[in-house]
């Protein structure tokens, strides 16, 4: 069996969604350089609906992959949507990462809800700290 899927491989050379967006309604930027792995995801919001995302990885193949295919599952979602996607359901659509790599797609799940939490900071809108991720305090997302 080959270690990455067809799927992981398609995003990983042809990733969607890559860049940033001029004038963002929310950004999220998790991970950590100890590890290798950082996202930047940016959300352009109209009406609680997501109408562009695009993101910015500097991480391994998987990384890429994973925030790719995250981008794709929330573009054209509600941001309630979007933040019950989690790092299992990119992981399927995907079609399976290694064990070793499965902190891909946390990370893509983070930086979901990170830029969400943006949004939500930026737009005074009230919201349930508990469903974010606390990467001011994470030792695992803590920026270095």
């Amino acid at each position: 069996m080959a270690l990455y899927t067809e799927t992981v491989m398609d995003h990983f050379m042809n990733p969607r969604n890559v860049g940033e967006i001029e004038n963002p309604d929310g950004v999220g930027e998790v991970g950590n350089a100890k590890c290798g792995d950082i996202m930047k995801m940016y959300l352009k919001i109209e009406n609680g609906v997501i109408v562009d995302v695009k993101f910015e990885t500097f991480g391994c193949g998987s990384a890429i992959a994973s925030s790719s295919m995250a981008t794709e599952m929330i573009k054209g979602k509600t941001i309630e949507e979007a933040l019950a996607v989690t790092n299992k359901q990119v992981v399927e659509a995907l079609g399976g990462l290694p064990a070793h790599k499965l902190h891909c797609s946390v990370l893509a799940e983070e930086s979901i809800k990170a830029a969400v939490k943006d949004y939500y900071d930026k737009n005074g809108i009230e919201y349930d700290h508990s469903r974010f991720p606390d990467c001011e305090n994470c030792a695992a997302c803590h920026m270095v």
